[in-house]
């Protein structure tokens, strides 16, 4: 299957590490164009550049919080200055805890919750800007399998990951009348993002439970976003697509 991404302009928040820059570097291969927002590491920043320049277009830097309204605005303002629109935003921003609930304090779960559920809200809002003008558009939101599993994963990261579930559908149906599609990503746990924090006990009984017995690559499950957010996957909108191993 072609995914025909040539020239596809396309927006990564957390873009720099893990899943977000395996994306970018998969997209750039293929001939999109990636601009990645970050939050602090410019070693990161610097090391997703090198990566995307190598096999493509050199990539548009952005550093600032996700929760950030204005920030989310003049990145989009920004991107669309540059390439005269905007054809995919992927919100692969997110922040990982291993705490029992006991131990979160409100700053821990409103921090989780401004990450990935306000951050996917604020990006999403500016970036349907141009593509209800240009009445096109993909935006993906990247969940998590622990959303609507019965597994032991820290409640206010499934709470936000599962807030995401209703974003996806119902803003679906709000803009798809301008043909942009919105879906959720839900990958199985990674060789990367909470799959590096856990110890090395729970992700032996990740494997036990999961059929494959082991962990998803990022490389393999950016492979497969990549063909969400292109042209080839043509009427998918308001899903939850589960990319876990058949957990």
């Amino acid at each position: 299957m072609t995914l025909d991404l040539a020239g596809r302009r396309c927006l990564i928040t957390g873009g720099t590490r893990g899943l977000g820059r395996a994306l970018a570097v998969v997209l750039a291969r293929q001939g999109a164009r990636v601009a990645l927002t970050y939050s602090r590491s410019t070693s990161d920043a610097e090391q997703a550049r090198a990566a995307v320049t190598a096999v493509g277009e050199a990539p548009l830097l952005f550093q600032g919080s996700v929760a950030d309204g204005k920030h989310a605005d003049a990145v989009v303002r920004e991107v669309v200055a540059q390439w005269q629109g905007l054809d995919v935003l992927v919100h692969c921003a997110g922040i990982h805890q291993v705490l029992p609930i006991a131990l979160l304090d409100e700053s821990d779960w409103d921090q989780m919750m401004d990450v990935h559920v306000k951050g996917a809200y604020l990006f999403a809002r500016a970036a349907l800007r141009p593509m209800i003008r240009a009445r096109a558009g993909s935006i993906l939101f990247v969940g998590a399998f622990s959303s609507e599993r019965i597994v032991d994963a820290p409640v206010h990261y499934a709470a936000a990951k599962s807030a995401l579930r209703g974003l996806t559908e119902s803003l679906a149906r709000e803009v798809g009348r301008y043909q942009i599609a919105v879906n959720l990503l839900a990958p199985g746990l990674m060789d990367t993002g909470l799959g590096a924090m856990l110890p090395g006990y729970r992700l032996d009984e990740y494997k036990t439970m999961c059929p494959t017995g082991r962990l998803a690559r990022a490389e393999e499950i950016a492979e497969f976003a990549a063909f969400l957010v292109s042209p080839a996957n043509s009427f998918m909108a308001g899903a939850k697509v589960a990319v876990d191993g058949a957990l």
